[in-house]
């Protein structure tokens, strides 16, 4: 381990590897950059082999290497992966998230997704160039939220974060009911789209997604395409979704694209082939968040003979009553594309916030006998 927290090595030029619970992380951050070497964060619940494998893959960067920043994507489960990208496929785009926040030089941004995220590395990153001062957790001086929704989520149930007059959140679709309780609370909430390779991608401030300044959207055979200075340089490790085409890149997302506006349908790998139709999952999730005592709800397939896949899903929600869940459900949603198998709890996240979906799927077919 070298003096910046636990690097692979300490030469210029390399991915340092720093431990996410160090108390002085952003000074870490500072002095590895000025040193001319790229930041990657570890998570402090990775068990010993992890680390050696994510440590392993840093290694293996060349030396003329441009990159700054690199993050794992997030519910990877297989051999690490790592996301690397140039100092400006973040700096470029500073300015354009500093005018959506209306950030002065006195706010305070709170981070709750931990550092080992991209989505909090982003704001670290950019407070090391004149962004908002970044707070790691819960601060009650804190003005700005940079959070998941499910971050947001927790703010407002809980109250702990007093000054909070905007919310930028990402990392996973916003149910709009969460957006109102925000404006409700006097919070204005921007959401937006991106993903760890492609940035910020679209922008929605309550009037739906459109594309982010500096970013310019195609939509090719239902996926969505991107053209932009903030795309990452690629992987480390094993092979991701990001694909090219010249100064195009998809990480293969469906969307459609009407009057400007960018109308999300999830990644295309997610979609469920059951019998003789096709689900996709958000959409269904949407459905079922609008049930009574349904907070949060997880749609995906499970693999059957001859059917192809059912419909499963696991709702959470303290007050959820399973049968008017159901039957609400069956009201609800075309015969196809009703849930089958169903499970009621918390649904397991990753570190970000974000629901673990291949947890929930393991949990679901270990369990289905005794959940369902």
């Amino acid at each position: 381990m070298d003096a910046t927290g636990g690097g692979a090595r300490g030469r210029h030029g390399v991915i340092v590897v720093l431990d996410g619970d160090d108390g002085r992380l952003v000074e870490r951050i500072a002095a590895t950059r000025a040193d001319g070497d790229a930041v990657l964060i570890a998570d402090p619940r990775w068990s010993a082999e992890q680390r050696a494998s994510v440590e392993r893959v840093a290694s293996g960067i060349d030396d003329a290497d441009a990159t700054a920043w690199a993050t794992l994507t997030s519910g990877s489960t297989g051999a690490a992966r790592i996301v690397r990208r140039t100092a400006a496929s973040w700096t470029d785009s500073f300015a354009a998230v500093s005018a959506l926040l209306e950030a002065g030089p006195d706010d305070v941004v709170a981070l709750s997704a931990p550092p080992s995220s991209s989505l909090t590395l982003f704001s670290l990153a950019h407070a090391l160039e004149g962004g908002p001062r970044p707070v790691l957790g819960r601060d009650p001086a804190a003005t700005l939220l940079h959070a998941t929704p499910e971050g947001l989520r927790a703010v407002l149930e809980d109250g702990s974060l007093p000054r909070l007059r905007l919310a930028l959140v990402g990392g996973s679709r916003l149910d709009p009911s969460l957006r109102e309780r925000a404006d409700a609370a006097g919070m204005r909430v921007v959401s937006y789209y991106g993903a760890a390779e492609l940035s910020f991608v679209a922008v929605d401030t309550g009037d739906g997604l459109r594309a982010f300044p500096g970013v310019e959207l195609d939509v090719r055979s239902g996926e969505v395409w991107v053209r932009s200075a903030f795309v990452a340089s690629g992987y480390l490790g094993a092979d991701g979704p990001l694909r090219r085409d010249g100064a195009w890149a998809t990480v293969g997302d469906r969307a459609e694209l009407q009057d400007g506006r960018l109308r999300l349908h999830g990644r295309a790998d997610d979609a469920i082939l059951s019998a003789s139709a096709t689900v996709i999952p958000h959409e269904v999730e949407q459905v079922l968040r609008t049930i009574p005592g349904v907070r949060d709800a997880v749609v995906f397939g499970m693999p059957r003979p001859r059917v192809g896949a059912l419909v499963a899903a696991f709702v959470e929600g303290p007050d959820a009553d399973p049968a008017a869940v159901r039957s609400a459900a069956a009201a609800l949603l075309a015969p196809a594309h009703r849930p089958r198998r169903w499970a009621f709890g918390e649904i397991p996240r990753t570190p970000s916030g974000k629901p673990a979906r291949a947890e929930v799927a393991r949990l679901m077919e270990g369990e289905r006998d005794g959940r369902h």
